[in-house]
C-alpha cells in the first residue's frame, strides 16, 4: 500500500497535538473492537481533516477497488465469481461506514484466506514438475489491465507462469554461474579453484533448473508461513488504511506496536541495514538511503532498488514478494553485527545478492555536515542537510538543523568562504520552525511560509530576527524527493531571490501538516486495550507569494536532469493527493542583494544546455522509465537471457556517467580535521563524501553558480561606483 511510504519515512512534516476539536468520549455497550475503531477514526476525519470526503456513492466505489486491488494485486486469488459476489457492496460501503457495518471486510477476507488456502495446492502441484525453459511463451506483469480467472483452471495457468517467471531468474543465474565456473577452470590448474566453482562448472541444466524450482518453492513455503501468522487485527488494520487512504496520502492510522515502531524511528536510532523502504503493488522498494548505515557506508543499494528475497546470513532466502512491508522489515532488521543477504532487483532490471552487515544508525549521520570548496584559489562552502532535525521536547536549548547551520556559516567564513551550497537533495523535511528558523540565516525579519487551516483561517509564520548570518551568494540543491520542510526553504529563498535553486524539474510537492491523535482519549470503554493512533492532515502549507507547495513542489531555476527525472515519485504520482490552489500574497520585500538574478540564471542554463555529462544523465533517465513500463517477459530461457544481454549491452554506454570528475577540491573545516585524530570512522565518512562530490555534476554547476553571482555583484558594485 502507498500509504506504507509515509509510515516508513521519518522525512514528515507533523504536528503532535492533543485533540482539540471536541471532547467527546465514545462511550459504547458494543463488544467489538474494529466496530468502535472504524466509527471512532470515521468520526475524527470527518471533523478533522483538511479537506474531508462527502461518504457517498463514489467514496464506497473508491475504497472498494482500493481494498480489492490491495488484497490480490497479481489477480492470483480471487476469481471472476469473487468479484462478481463482491461486488453488492461497491456502493453500499458509505452506507455500512455509518452503521458500524463491516460485512464487506468479513466477506471479503474469509475469501481472501480461503482463495490462499487453494493456491498452496496450486503452486506445489506446478513446482513438483520441471519447467521446460525451451518453450516459446511470455509473461504479462501489467496486472491492472489483465483479467481475473474464470475458473480454478485459469487460475492454475496464472500461477503456473508466475512460478516459471520467477524460477526462470534463479535458472539464469545458475546458468550464469556454471558459464563463469568454466571460464575459471579454463584459466586456472584445478589446485587454484575453489570448491564452489568446481561445484557449479559441473551442474548440468537439469540440476540447475531444479535447484532454481526449490528455491521457489522454499520461498513461497515460507511466505505462506507468515501469511498464517497474521492475525484477523492486522487484516482489519489494512481495510482502515484503505478508508482513510480515500482522504490523502499522508492520513494513516498505526495499530499500537506500530505506533512504537514509528516513535522508535523518530528517535532516529535503531539498528539494521540503514534504509527506508516503500511497498507498491507487490514490490519493497527502497525510497531512502540513511546517511550512516551499512548501506550508505558502502554504496550498496539506491533508491528505487526493488528488495525480491531476505536471507540470514547463509540461509535459505525468503521470497518477500506481495509480504507485508512491516513483516519484511522484520526480516531486513536484526541485531547489529549480523549479516543479513538481499536479492534486489537494480533500478536498471539486473538482479544481484547483496551482502549487509547491520549496524547501529546513528542520529548523528542526519546532522548537516560541511565541506570547504576550493576552485582556481577560491574558497566557496557546502553544507549537506540530511533533514530538518529538532528535539521537540527541549527546542531551544537542544541541537537543532538551524542552529547547526549558523554554526556551520561562521567556520566557513572564518575560512574565507566566497560563497555557499545548501544540498537539500533528498532532504525529506522534519521541523517547520527549523526551516523558518534557517532561513532568517539568510534574509532580514519577514515572512518565511503560510499556514491555512480546514476553516480558512490563515497565519504567517515570520522571521522576526534581522540579523542575517550570510549575505553572499547562496545557491540551494534540489530534487524530486526534496520534500516539506525542504520546500519551505527553497520557496522562500526563491520568493525572497535570495538563492538559486538549481535541481530536478520540481520538487516532491508535499505541502501539507499532520497532527496525531491518540485514540485511547477518547474510549471510555477500556475492556478494548490499546487502540493505537491516528495521523490526520489538518492544514496546508503555502509560499509566501500565495502558491501552495502542494503537488506543484518548487520549479528549480536552472532544470537539471537525474536518474529520477521520469519517474513517478512525487505527491502528484500518489492516490489522492489535496489539489493545489492558491491563498493571498503575503507582505514581503524581494532581496535587495545586488544579484542579478536573470543574466545567472541565463548563463547556467547555457551550460547545461551543452553538457554532455547532463544529456547523458537524461537519456539514462528515460530509458529507466522505459524498463519499468515494459510488462512482456519471455518465459524461454535463451530469450531471457537475450533480453539480459542486450539491456547489458545498452547500459553499458551510462558507464561513462561513473568516470565523470570536476576540477573541485573538497576538505575538512578545521574542528573537524581535529577530530579526525581520535575518529577514524569520521575521516573515512568525509572522505568517502569529498570523493563522491568531485563526481557530482550538480556541484560543479552549483560552484559555477556562485562564481556568477560574485561577478554579478562586483559588477553591480562597479556601476554603482560609477555613478557616484
Amino acid at each position: 500500500m502507498k500509504k506504507n511510504l509515509y509510515y516508513l519515512l521519518l522525512a514528515v512534516l507533523i504536528s503532535a497535538a492533543s485533540c482539540s476539536f471536541t471532547a467527546t468520549k465514545f462511550d459504547t455497550d458494543s463488544t467489538d473492537k474494529d466496530q468502535v475503531l472504524l466509527d471512532l477514526i470515521t468520526y475524527i476525519l470527518t471533523r478533522t481533516h483538511y479537506d474531508p470526503k462527502d461518504i457517498n456513492d463514489q467514496f464506497s466505489e473508491d475504497v472498494y477497488d482500493t481494498h480489492i486491488m490491495n488484497l490480490d494485486p497479481q489477480k492470483r486469488y480471487f476469481l471472476q465469481s469473487d468479484i462478481e459476489e463482491f461486488s453488492q457492496y461497491r456502493d453500499l460501503i458509505d452506507d455500512q461506514l455509518k452503521n458500524r457495518n463491516i460485512d464487506f471486510f468479513n466477506l471479503t477476507n474469509e475469501r481472501l484466506l480461503q482463495r490462499m488456502e487453494e493456491a498452496k495446492s496450486f503452486y506445489k502441484e506446478v513446482l513438483a514438475k520441471p519447467f521446460d525453459f525451451t518453450v516459446n511463451e511470455d509473461i504479462n506483469v501489467d496486472f491492472d489491465n489483465i483479467p481475473y480467472a474464470k475458473n480454478k483452471k485459469e487460475l492454475k495457468e496464472h500461477w503456473r507462469k508466475l512460478l516459471k517467471f520467477s524460477t526462470i531468474v534463479g535458472y539464469i543465474s545458475r546458468m550464469e554461474d556454471k558459464k563463469a565456473a568454466l571460464k575459471a577452470i579454463s584459466e586456472k590448474t584445478a589446485k587454484d579453484l575453489d570448491e564452489i566453482t568446481i561445484k557449479n562448472a559441473g551442474k548440468t541444466a537439469a540440476q540447475n533448473e531444479e535447484e532454481a524450482r526449490a528455491a521457489t518453492l522454499k520461498n513461497l513455503n515460507e511466505y505462506f508461513d507468515v501469511i498464517s501468522d497474521m492475525q484477523r487485527k492486522d487484516w482489519f488494520t489494512m481495510y482502515l488504511n484503505v478508508i482513510i487512504e480515500e482522504f490523502d496520502p499522508h492520513s494513516f492510522y498505526f495499530a499500537p506496536e506500530d505506533k512504537e515502531k514509528f516513535d522508535t524511528r523518530m528517535s532516529g536510532k535503531f539498528e539494521g541495514i540503514g534504509a527506508r523502504l516503500q511497498k507498491k503493488r507487490d514490490n519493497i522498494s527502497i525510497v531512502e538511503v540513511i546517511s550512516g548505515g551499512p548501506v550508505w557506508k558502502d554504496k550498496l543499494l539506491e533508491v528505487g532498488d526493488e528488495i525480491l528475497k531476505v536471507a540470514q546470513g547463509d540461509e535459505t532466502p525468503v521470497d518477500i514478494v506481495g509480504m507485508r512491508i512491516n513483516d519484511a522489515v522484520k526480516l531486513i532488521k536484526g541485531p547489529k553485527g549480523t549479516e543479513v543477504r538481499l536479492t534486489v532487483k537494480r533500478v536498471d532490471g539486473s538482479i544481484e545478492v547483496v551482502p549487509i552487515i547491520r549496524d547501529e544508525v546513528m542520529l548523528e549521520e542526519s546532522y548537516a555536515k560541511t565541506a570547504l570548496i576550493e576552485k582556481n584559489g577560491r574558497r566557496f562552502g557546502i553544507v549537506n542537510l540530511p533533514q530538518f532535525y529538532v528535539d521537540f521536547d527541549d527546542y531551544k536549548n537542544s541541537r537543532n538543523a538551524a542552529s547547526d547551520m549558523a554554526k556551520e556559516i561562521e567556520r566557513l567564513k572564518k575560512e574565507g568562504m566566497e560563497g555557499l551550497v545548501i544540498d537539500l537533495r533528498d532532504n525529506g523535511g522534519g521541523s517547520l520552525q527549523t526551516a523558518i528558523d534557517m532561513a532568517g540565516l539568510f534574509i532580514k525579519k519577514g515572512p518565511v511560509v503560510q499556514v491555512k487551516s480546514a476553516d480558512g483561517q490563515r497565519e504567517v509564520y515570520k522571521d522576526t530576527d534581522a540579523s542575517i548570518e550570510w549575505n553572499g551568494p547562496l545557491v540551494i540543491l534540489v530534487n524530486e524527493l526534496s520534500a516539506s520542510a525542504s520546500e519551505i526553504l527553497a520557496a522562500a529563498m526563491q520568493d525572497y531571490e535570495r538563492a538559486i535553486i538549481i535541481g530536478s524539474k520540481q520538487t516532491y510537492g508535499k505541502g501539507t501538516v499532520q497532527r496525531f491523535f491518540d485514540l485511547n482519549k477518547y474510549i471510555e470503554n477500556k475492556t478494548f486495550g490499546e487502540m493505537g493512533a491516528l495521523k490526520v492532515t489538518f492544514q496546508k502549507f503555502y509560499r509566501i507569494n500565495g502558491e501552495s507547495t502542494q503537488l506543484e513542489g518548487v520549479k528549480s531555476d536552472v532544470v537539471v536532469p537525474d536518474r529520477y527525472s521520469y519517474i513517478e515519485i512525487g505527491e502528484k504520482d500518489q492516490h489522492n493527493p489535496l489539489p493545489y490552489d492558491k491563498i493571498a500574497k503575503a507582505t514581503y520585500e524581494v532581496w535587495d542583494g545586488y544579484i542579478d538574478y536573470d543574466e545567472t540564471i541565463a548563463n547556467s542554463k547555457k551550460r547545461m544546455a551543452n553538457n554532455t555529462q547532463l544529456q547523458l544523465i537524461d537519456a539514462n533517465a528515460k530509458w529507466l522509465k522505459e524498463q519499468q513500463e515494459d510488462y512482456e517477459f519471455p518465459l524461454n530461457a535463451e530469450a531471457y537471457e537475450n533480453e539480459i544481454d542486450i539491456d547489458k549491452a545498452f547500459a553499458k554506454q551510462f558507464d561513462v556517467l561513473k568516470e565523470y570528475k570536476s576540477d573541485l577540491t573538497f576538505s575538512a573545516l578545521p574542528y573537524e580535521v581535529a577530530e579526525f585524530k581520535n575518529d577514524s570512522e569520521l575521516k573515512e565518512k568525509r572522505t568517502r563524501w569529498y570523493k563522491s562530490m568531485t563526481k557530482d555534476v550538480y556541484i560543479d554547476e552549483a560552484v559555477n553558480v556562485l562564481e556568477d553571482l560574485h561577478m554579478s555583484v562586483g559588477k553591480k558594485n562597479k556601476m554603482a561606483k560609477n555613478q557616484q
